[in-house]
């Protein structure tokens, strides 16, 4: 099954040996001594299933996330529902014990077919009649084609069954079919309608759309329309381009909604209507997915158009007929661009004695992270501010998206790197709340030398949380938090800790963690109310 599974692609193996897994932990050993496969020992399972996920959205295929029976394997259950909301492909394989004491209370015991049965698209017991290979195949195609959850869980008595020598390892030839379809041509004609007449056409592109920007880039200087983001989705146009304007929603800018609001027509292409994104029912919308469920999902759209993205976009830019109507935009855009400048060069002299600004932080990440780094962003206030500030090249961002799972950010940022290796910078940006839910995985970037860059926003407090007790009306309650010295903790650990308290040492703090040859993190004390 092992061997299988590497044949298949699935050879990145987050997790943790114990003593209900050590069976097949040995065979995942042997694949990784002929060179195979990566196995990454993380500190806690749930880490194990982040690091998964994130490489499951950076790539669009699946990693394995490993534990033993009972709390190694529902430490899991938080980074699987991550995976799963957030279409990441991901493949759990979890140890148990013997099926004869499965039910009476014994050590460790949790009957993990029924546990993960919400989370687990392809959810399966191996049994000593299983067809083993076939059954591996079946658990990675399903994780693939629905881009969900596949669960094998291996009692202790299959782990040491002796291998039929007649028996072969399963290949993917001819298993899988290309996803290539096309959209239904009367979907297609409408869409086209629609675009041929608009004036001031506008494209939001989700998260669904990462892997076909070219192709979605090309069409937009084709209709001279301005492309938006959802927060998912930030980065998938540079802010740079002539029609980039950057995050629509919550956590978004001000140009984004000017233009949402002033168009004639949306184009919506892989994304899913969230209430934190705020795309207007107002106006005429075409909705291109490559899953049929997400049309249409929370109200009607005018052309929901079902068909593999790439594929769909290049029949409509090879179709449309009318051009010379269209509104030149890009002006409009530079003028909105420079009003929303002026306004964050006005926000960046607010000055504190309690902490640097969270504009500041990413006004200098800005100025000091590769272009082509992959962004691992946590959840709270740090990630508003992340998506309103920092100004994408051709960096990557990964996120817990709808899931919104706090700590997510350490773990994708081993998953990042072993999806990329050192062919590109990783950066962490997280707050302390989120950094403390997996601060042990610091230990695993030194053990490996994962190179990874945390920019940590350190105010003491949840305060994302204190912000809506306000707005509810609640008393702010529970959410201040006591930290450890996070410099001196990465130090410890054996990686390079810096803490900055004023905005002056920032520049040179940043400079000094971004060219360390090693994991590295600059805590940065921050005001919570200047963000």
């Amino acid at each position: 099954m092992a061997e299988t599974m590497v044949n298949w692609g699935v050879n990145c193996v987050f997790g943790m040996v114990g003593h209900s897994n050590l069976g097949f932990a040995d065979a995942l050993r042997r694949q990784e001594e002929k060179g195979n496969l990566k196995f990454i020992a993380i500190r806690h399972e749930g880490a194990a299933s982040f690091a998964a996920s994130a490489y499951g959205k950076l790539t669009g295929k699946p990693a394995a996330c490993f534990a033993i029976a009972g709390p190694g394997s529902t430490n899991m259950y938080t980074g699987l529902w991550d995976a799963k909301v957030d279409r990441a492909p991901i493949l759990a394989l979890t140890g148990q014990v013997a099926t004869q004491v499965v039910g009476t209370g014994n050590f460790q015991e949790v009957d993990l077919v029924r546990a993960f049965d919400s989370v687990a698209e392809f959810n399966h017991r191996v049994e000593h009649k299983s067809k083993h290979a076939e059954l591996m195949g079946l658990a990675i195609k399903h994780a693939i084609i629905k881009r969900d959850v596949s669960h094998l869980t291996f009692p202790d008595e299959v782990q040491e069954i002796a291998i039929d020598e007649g028996l072969k390892a399963g290949l993917p030839e001819y298993r899988i079919t290309p996803m290539t379809i096309a959209p239904p041509m009367e979907s297609l004609e409408k869409a086209l309608n629609l675009l041929n007449n608009a004036k001031r056409p506008v494209i939001i592109v989700g998260h669904g759309a990462r892997f076909h920007m070219k192709k979605i880039i090309v069409l937009a200087e084709k209709l001279n329309a301005p492309v938006m983001t959802t927060f998912k989705a930030k980065g998938q146009i540079a802010d740079n381009h002539p029609l980039g304007c950057g995050v629509l929603g919550r956590s978004g800018t001000p140009i984004a909604s000017w233009f949402m609001n002033e168009s004639d027509v949306l184009l919506v292409i892989g994304a899913s209507f969230s209430n934190h994104t705020g795309i207007t029912p107002k106006k005429p919308t075409i909705q291109i997915d490559f899953d049929p469920l997400a049309l249409s999902k929370f109200h009607a759209v005018d052309v929901a158009v079902w068909g593999e993205i790439s594929v769909t976009v290049e029949m409509i830019n090879g179709q449309l007929k009318n051009l010379a109507n269209k509104t030149s935009q890009v002006p409009e855009i530079n003028a909105r661009r420079e009003i929303w400048l002026a306004e964050k060069q006005n926000r960046l002299k607010d000055e504190s004695a309690v902490g640097i600004s969270s504009i500041a932080v990413f006004d200098e990440l800005n100025k000091q992270s590769p272009a082509n780094a992959v962004m691992c962003v946590d959840v709270g206030n740090n990630a508003y501010s992340f998506g309103r500030y920092f100004e994408c090249k051709e960096q990557t961002f990964l996120m817990s998206g709808y899931l919104g799972s706090i700590g997510f950010a350490l773990p994708a940022s081993i998953g990042a790197w072993t999806a990329v290796g050192n062919t590109r910078p990783i950066i962490v940006v997280a707050g302390d709340g989120g950094f403390c839910q997996y601060l042990a995985e610091m230990t695993t970037l030194v053990k490996y030398n994962i190179p990874v860059k945390i920019i940590l926003l350190n105010n003491n407090e949840l305060g994302k949380i204190s912000k809506e007790q306000r707005a509810g009306e609640f008393d702010v309650w529970a959410t201040d938090l006591v930290n450890p010295d996070f410099a001196e903790y990465a130090n410890g650990c054996g990686a390079l800790g810096i803490k900055v308290t004023e905005r002056a040492h920032l520049k040179k703090a940043m400079a000094e963690i971004m060219a360390h040859n090693g994991p590295a993190l600059l805590e940065i004390k921050t005001d919570v109310k200047l963000i």
